[in-house]
């Protein structure tokens, strides 16, 4: 599915382990917002918060960040985040997209930088930021 594709909202996650970040856009206007983070290990309480932002955004596509090394060769993180976003498929029955989310978090950290975020106030909102980074890679990627 590509963003000319289709109309509606779109939930991108960063997956992490510890947290997942959170970000939302519109395929028309192409612009991520950071939304949230998600910051519980315990896989009920998870999907029950995303099924919140499900219900409270009504998504028509979910994309999900998948870590890789500079090289290109698989990641485990980037293996869970693949099973996170069959699971997400699976529980929500929405379609789900994957990008390769090298790079997004020093994106992210560099924004929120610039933007005068520092320390621990930064480094709450770097997961929902990383995630609004893949969501940007999502929208420009034809």
């Amino acid at each position: 599915m590509s963003a000319q594709a289709v109309k509606g909202a779109v939930l991108a996650f960063d997956f992490g382990e510890k947290r997942v970040g959170v970000a939302v856009g519109e395929i028309e206007l192409g612009i991520p917002h950071a939304l949230d983070v998600i910051d519980v290990e315990d896989n009920d309480r998870r999907f029950a918060a995303v099924a919140a932002l499900i219900s409270e955004w009504k998504p028509v596509l979910l994309v999900v960040g998948v870590a890789s090394h500079a090289d290109g060769a698989p990641h485990e993180t980037g293996r869970l985040a693949r099973r996170f976003g069959q699971r997400l498929h699976g529980r929500f029955n929405l379609p789900v997209a994957y990008v390769d989310e090298r790079l997004t978090s020093q994106a992210a950290d560099a924004a929120l930088r610039e933007a005068g975020f520092s320390g621990k106030t930064r480094d709450g909102r770097l997961d929902s930021a990383a995630a609004a980074e893949i969501l940007r890679t999502w929208f420009t990627t034809p």
